[in-house]
């Protein structure tokens, strides 16, 4: 007998499937805020960044960037503890690929605080530098 090539929890289509969808993105939300101090910090900043680039007499352009530059490390640090919850998951022995993958999530984020430090130290040096 050959194993099932497919998931069998991917049976559902349509409405049923993005109600299914919806419901466990809104669970791995509440999980990361309940259980990752990282997307707790991450989530205070783009509450404070996201109006904060409303309020600025900045461009529209200037505006999205300042709001997916935040949001782009939420994105970030919701992947990087999904690799970490794989990996721990897989086994909690100390091994090479295991440190390397978490080691690239957390670069990965790395690089995108610091985008996020030069998109709004950009933005800000052009209009107020």
């Amino acid at each position: 007998m050959t194993p099932p090539t497919e998931s069998p929890f991917k049976g559902k289509t349509g409405l049923r499937r993005l109600i299914n969808a919806l419901g466990y993105s809104l669970d791995g939300l509440k999980a990361a805020f309940r259980h990752e101090a990282a997307f707790r910090q991450l989530s205070l900043l783009a509450v404070f960044l996201l109006p904060l680039a409303f309020w600025l007499p900045v461009t529209p352009v200037e505006r999205a960037l300042m709001m997916a530059a935040p949001l782009a490390t939420l994105i970030i640090e919701l992947l990087n503890s999904a690799i970490e919850a794989a990996v721990d998951h897989t086994s909690l022995d100390r091994h090479p690929l295991a440190k390397r993958a978490k080691d690239m999530g957390s670069a990965a984020q790395l690089l995108g605080l610091i985008n996020l430090a030069v998109v709004w130290g950009g933005i800000l040096y052009g209009h107020w530098g």
